[in-house]
C-alpha cells in the first residue's frame, strides 16, 4: 500500500511538472517582450534625459543663496534645466515659506521622499525580470529533462534532442531577459540616485536661504 502511494504521488507530481512546461515558455516569451520594451524606454531616456550641469548647478546653489523673497527663489528654481519633478519639489518648498522651520523641513523630506518612492516604482518592472527570469529559465530547462532521461533510457533519441533543445533555449533566454533587466536598473538607478542627490542640495540650501529670510 506504502509502494502504492507513493508511486501514485509520484505520477501526480510528474503530471503537474509536466503541465508547467507551456506556461513557463508562455511567461519567457512574455518577459521577452517587456524586456525588450523596457530596453526600448530606458535608450529613449537616455537621449531625451538633459541633466543640469555642474557649472549650472553650482549657479543655482549660488542664486538661491543669496536671494531675497520666495518669489526670487522660484524664479531661479523655473528657470534652470532641472527636471519638472525637481522644480515641483523646489518651487512648493518655497511657497510654503510662511510655515515654520521644522515644518519646511519635514515638508521637504516628505516632498522628496514621495519623489523617490515613484522613481524606485519605475524600476520595480526590470528588477521583477532580474530575479523572475533566470527562475523560469530554470525551470524550463528542468521540466524537459525528465521526459528526456525516461526516453535515453528507452532508446528514443529523437524525444531526448528536443527535450535538451527546449532545456537550453530556455536557459538561455531566461538569462537574456535577466541581464537585460539588470543593466537598464542599474542604469536608471544610478540616474535617479544622482538626480535625488541633486534635489536634496538644492533643498537644503533652499531650506537655509528661507530661515535667513525669515530672520
Amino acid at each position: 500500500m506504502i509502494i502504492q502511494g507513493t508511486e501514485a504521488l509520484t505520477s501526480l507530481i510528474h503530471i503537474i511538472s509536466e503541465s508547467l512546461l507551456t506556461p513557463v515558455v508562455i511567461i519567457l516569451v512574455i518577459f521577452v517582450v517587456l524586456s525588450i520594451l523596457c530596453l526600448g524606454g530606458v535608450i529613449n531616456e537616455k537621449i531625451s534625459r538633459k541633466p543640469i550641469k555642474s557649472e549650472e548647478f553650482e549657479k543655482l546653489v549660488r542664486d538661491i543663496s543669496f536671494s531675497n523673497s520666495p518669489s526670487e527663489i522660484e524664479n531661479f528654481v523655473n528657470d534652470g534645466s532641472l527636471f519638472d519633478w525637481q522644480k515641483d519639489i523646489l518651487v512648493k518648498i518655497a511657497r510654503n515659506h510662511d510655515i515654520g522651520s521644522k515644518a519646511r523641513q519635514a515638508l521637504a523630506s516628505e516632498l522628496i521622499s514621495n519623489a523617490e518612492t515613484i522613481l524606485i516604482k519605475s524600476t520595480n518592472k526590470t528588477d521583477i525580470l532580474v530575479r523572475l527570469g533566470p527562475i523560469f529559465g530554470l525551470l524550463g530547462t528542468l521540466i524537459p529533462l525528465g521526459p528526456g532521461l525516461a526516453a535515453l533510457g528507452s532508446g528514443d533519441i529523437t524525444t531526448l534532442a528536443e527535450s535538451l533543445t527546449i532545456a537550453f533555449d530556455t536557459t538561455v533566454t531566461g538569462l537574456a531577459v535577466g541581464g537585460i533587466g539588470y543593466l537598464i536598473s542599474k542604469f536608471r538607478k544610478q540616474w535617479y540616485e544622482s538626480d535625488l542627490i541633486d534635489v536634496e542640495t538644492l533643498a537644503e540650501v533652499e531650506l537655509e536661504s528661507l530661515n535667513n529670510q525669515s530672520d
